[in-house]
């Protein structure tokens, strides 16, 4: 009878020892194989954190360029600027890649009118002569400014008109002197855009766009 429990207790062991191995076994299989998912996932990570680093290296390289290319071009549009020295009543200043022509008011117009001065057509042509040098085929903008006081003693019918017939008149002289008419384009700001004087308000802007 003892041995017969000896044995039964024995095989109980056994099945109980095989049960802990399956089951180890089991355990140590879900183990591996969690592991083998996170290793994939840590390599998928590494994967695409090297390539947000290319991608960001890249994007940072890019801008440097084209910062490099804008201080290039805006030292190139200063350098152009030259060009209009000593030309009288004009005045210019670079502005990212605009050249800005100031004509004084008062050197082309009489108070009121839009009729150009004899004397203001020798400044014009030295502007015209740079337009058709150094800027054949860019876009380029005729604008007319004006002071701030209101129209009354004049056929316009505010500061408005004043200032786009005077730009028109501009425009006109500087195609009749060979510069592309179908590249300039016309614009009246009026009084909106006065300076610290009236008669520097009172111009007529030529404005050359540089690549």
């Amino acid at each position: 009878m003892k041995k017969t429990w000896f044995v039964a207790g024995s095989i109980t062991v056994i099945a109980l020892i095989a049960g802990c191995d399956g089951s180890a076994q089991k355990q140590n299989g879900t183990l591996l194989s969690e592991n083998d998912t996170l290793k994939t996932q840590l390599s998928q990570a590494h994967t695409a954190l090297e390539q947000a680093t290319r991608d960001r290296d890249a994007a940072l390289a890019r801008a440097a360029a084209a910062e490099a290319q804008e201080s290039q071009a805006a030292l190139a549009t200063e350098a152009d600027t030259g060009a209009f020295a000593n030309i009288e009543g004009v005045s210019v200043t670079a502005n990212g890649n605009e050249i800005h022509v100031s004509i004084e008011g008062d050197v082309l117009f009489d108070s009121g009118k839009e009729s150009l001065k004899n004397g203001a057509k020798k400044s014009l042509d030295n502007v015209a002569a740079v337009l058709k040098d150094n800027y054949a085929g860019r876009v380029i903008r005729v604008a007319g400014f004006t002071d701030t006081d209101p129209i009354k003693f004049s056929k316009f019918k505010d500061n408005y008109y004043l200032g786009f017939d005077r730009a028109y008149a501009v425009r006109e002289y500087l195609i009749s002197k060979g510069v592309d008419g179908k590249s300039v384009s016309l614009s009246s700001f009026g009084a909106d855009m006065p300076l610290d004087t009236k008669a520097k308000s009172r111009r007529v802007e030529v404005i050359v766009v540089t690549p």
